[in-house]
């Protein structure tokens, strides 16, 4: 095969790998218990701050871990926001989200892609604080 057949191959797969996964939601709880806050700037909480973190994630009932996640945040507007990367790692693959963070309510993220089962995955991941104290979110990943 050349290299134009090769990649074509590649293409459908991953299309066809995406096409797949639509309409699928997967609900994970992370629990945060690695996050830490590097202050970049003025003393406390400022624009520039850096929140890093790599968790467990367990099953919607919160009960097996199923995976990990890691990544970090950017502050980006003081006592409201934060932009954010991160993947989470399941058994079938990776998936990626990228958005904001708000210090308050829930929070809505783009999912960017992923690996494995999960290549070429699209849509969107609504994330949600169990708990006032920001140690345990509910993450929705909705693929389409």
């Amino acid at each position: 095969m050349n290299s134009r057949m090769i990649s074509t191959a590649l293409i459908l797969a991953t299309l066809t790998s995406a096409a797949a996964l639509a309409g699928t939601s997967i609900t994970v709880v992370e629990r945060a218990t690695t996050d830490a806050v590097t202050d970049t700037g003025a003393t406390g909480d400022s624009v520039g701050d850096v929140l890093t973190f790599a968790n467990a994630v367990y099953d919607a009932a919160n009960k097996v871990q199923i995976g990990t996640d890691q990544g970090f945040c950017l502050r980006t507007e003081v006592g409201k926001s934060w932009e954010c990367l991160w993947t989470i790692s399941l058994a079938d693959g990776q998936i990626t989200v990228e958005g904001p963070f708000l210090d308050k309510g829930d929070s809505v993220l783009a999912i960017t892609g992923g690996t494995g089962k999960y290549a070429g995955a699209r849509g969107q991941m609504k994330l949600h604080a169990r708990d006032e104290k920001g140690t345990e979110y509910d993450f929705v990943y909705e693929l389409q």
